[in-house]
């Protein structure tokens, strides 16, 4: 049995649920933390969001199916929580979706953390400028490393609209970088 199974088995038995799930945090909170990060922007949205997903998380652990990988199930709530935080705040901040756009670059090129120079300003701003859908997908591919299988899964789309979409993210990407 491998390391997620085993602890899907913890999680899942309510005597070690608790102690099991400490040891989920220890594993995962960083690696989600940073998939939010790059679909919120900003450090204190993403505290937020990881929140709310590790509660989400806590209270349907019950109800995972182990149809795919414990990674992939987590990511796929990690998703959906920054999803439902940016439609909720861009409703209260503009109907605009240019506007939301330019004030999504504003936040990220002013964080502390953000270490970009130039090209990658640039490459951020390029990927503001795609659908959301073709946004989330270059990200976890490009910046998160996951499989076409494991994004599949997570968004529920085909591996080959994936792709599709994927590949015309960086021929767009690779004809604008250099403007």
């Amino acid at each position: 049995m491998n390391k997620d199974a085993e602890l899907v088995k913890k999680l899942k038995d309510a005597t070690q649920k608790d102690s099991a799930f400490s040891e989920l945090l220890d594993v995962y909170q960083e690696r989600l933390y940073w998939h939010i990060r790059k679909i919120v922007a900003t450090h204190e949205n993403a505290d937020d969001v990881l929140q709310n997903t590790f509660i989400r998380i806590y209270k349907s652990i019950q109800n995972f199916q182990e149809k795919s990988s414990l990674h992939t199930w987590m990511y796929r709530i990690a998703y959906n929580e920054s999803i439902r935080f940016l439609e909720k705040n861009n409703k209260k901040r503009a109907d605009n979706i240019d506007e939301v756009s330019e004030s999504h670059l504003a936040i990220l090129f002013e964080d502390a953390y953000f270490d970009g120079d130039e090209i990658k300003k640039k490459l951020h701003k390029i990927i503001e400028g795609f659908k959301e859908k073709q946004k989330q997908i270059f990200k976890m591919k490009y910046f998160d490393d996951l499989s076409f299988r494991q994004i599949s899964e997570i968004l529920e789309v085909s591996e080959s609209t994936l792709k599709s979409s994927y590949y015309s993210s960086v021929k767009t990407i690779e004809e604008k970088i250099f403007l």
